[in-house]
């Protein structure tokens, strides 16, 4: 058992590091004391520049570990060696994690999560994660594939609400729902076509909104996970909003 605490309470840990690269947005992180930093890398074949030596300097101010790797190896840590400026630097954010931990932490619980499916705008994915921070949103579930990931366009986007907001990761979404769904929660499709509209949605179970791509919608695989579809209704012949705006009035829904 004690083994089996050590292991759960590792893998915790790894799933709540969030890595970042490019030399702005790592060295504002660094300069920000309240973001919990786990390890600096940088490339060993950097040129000993002003960003890096001050990069260094926070580091050893705060003990922050710092690792000089080749840069093979740091591509392989930031995941776009085309951007990362050969810097990249771990978070521990205590919001960040794999859902099934919010699954077993909230199972009595009523809760209301965004769930995105395709969103590939960063700009969009930063907007949605702003708008459900200020609106209360419980979290936001977010596949590790087929959307945006959280890069220096999508922190500069949340305007710093990334950090303050629960981050929900999974591999396929359309498996993440089908055990929200086991557990009880209620999963909204959005879809301009729908009888039901948002204003008629309950607030007396879980509820899960899904949010589709940018212009296809909802796919397929996740509509058959939706008990439910609903619409936000459109006056003067509009058809659709961005689908920020529409992140927004669902976050707020439960204030207004």
């Amino acid at each position: 058992m004690k083994d089996s605490s050590e292991y759960l309470k590792k893998r915790a840990f790894f799933d709540s590091l969030l890595t970042i690269y490019g030399r702005k947005p790592v060295l504002e992180a660094l300069e920000d004391p309240e973001l919990p930093v786990h390890k600096l890398h940088l490339a060993s074949s950097n040129r000993r520049d002003q960003l890096i030596s001050r990069m260094e300097s926070l580091a050893e101010e705060r003990q922050i570990e710092i690792s000089y790797l080749d840069r093979k190896e740091l591509s392989r840590i930031s995941k776009n060696s085309r951007q990362d400026q050969g810097v990249a630097l771990d978070l521990a954010l205590p919001n960040y994690g794999n859902y099934k931990a919010f699954l077993l932490k909230n199972e009595a619980k009523t809760y209301e999560l965004l769930a995105l499916d395709g969103i590939t705008n960063p700009q969009n994915l930063g907007m949605i994660i702003r708008s459900a921070c200020a609106g209360g949103v419980d979290g936001i579930l977010l596949p590790r594939k087929g959307c945006a990931q959280i890069d220096p366009l999508v922190i500069k986007a949340s305007t710093g609400t990334l950090f303050k907001t629960q981050i929900l990761r999974c591999d396929i979404l359309a498996d993440a729902l089908s055990d929200f769904r086991d557990s009880g929660a209620r999963i909204c499709g959005l879809s301009s076509h729908a009888s039901m509209t948002l204003a008629e949605v309950p607030g007396n179970k879980p509820t899960i909104f899904v949010l589709g791509n940018e212009t296809r919608g909802v796919s397929d695989a996740v509509t058959k996970q939706c008990n439910e579809l609903v619409r936000i209704p459109m006056q003067n012949g509009v058809e659709s909003l961005n689908v920020a705006v529409t992140a927004a009035l669902i976050s707020f829904r439960r204030q207004l």
